[in-house]
């Protein structure tokens, strides 16, 4: 059985013999196969990005060089694309998080666009997704109180070009944060 992701090239299949992902390096255009190591170090680095290279190859059992290396060539090709703390917003002054879905009145790429580089200047928005269905992007916004975030909403959002309606919904309580991907063992669970 194979399994397609967007980001490869190539099916691969779930062989003992063979890595279940393959992704092409960002600078050298060649193929980067993860074995069972490299899924260790991304799943150690997942839950703890500062720790050091030695406290990460004790854990995975590589000695600190050659674990180096991997780590490199795992930011290299990508798959490692950087290091951040996770900040409690409520405890820095943000305890408001709302959603909005956002409907544009045109969907060309042009328009799409505009819409996009629109959102990179509004820092109250920490995330955005372009969306199919009835909304054409979802955005999550934090903010220090409901006015702050009915402004953005009012004078930013509805006012901006092509923006057709917006439905905001605010969040009672985060339920789960858990950044990154699902690594439950040496190698991701392919459904």
């Amino acid at each position: 059985m194979g399994l397609l992701l967007p980001f490869c090239d190539t099916l691969i299949t779930r062989d003992e013999q063979k890595p279940l992902y393959a992704r092409r390096s960002r600078r050298t255009d060649m193929p980067v196969e993860l074995d069972a190591t490299d899924w260790r170090i991304l799943k150690e680095l997942q839950a703890d990005g500062r720790m050091t290279n030695i406290a990460l190859a004790s854990r995975i059992g590589l000695s600190a060089p050659p674990c180096l290396r991997r780590v490199r060539a795992l930011e290299e090709a990508g798959l490692i694309s950087g290091y951040a703390a996770l900040l409690d917003e409520a405890s820095l002054g943000y305890p408001l998080t709302a959603f909005a879905m956002v409907r544009l009145h045109n969907q060309a790429e042009a328009d799409l666009r505009a819409f996009e580089n629109r959102i990179l200047g509004w820092p109250l928005v920490r995330e955005a997704h372009m969306l199919s269905g009835e909304s054409d992007f979802m955005l999550k916004c934090i903010a220090r109180d409901l006015t702050s975030f009915q402004n953005f909403v009012l004078d930013g959002l509805t006012a901006a070009p092509n923006v057709a309606s917006v439905k905001t919904f605010l969040t009672i309580r985060r339920a789960k944060r858990e950044p990154g991907i699902p690594i439950s063992g040496a190698v991701p669970d392919a459904t």
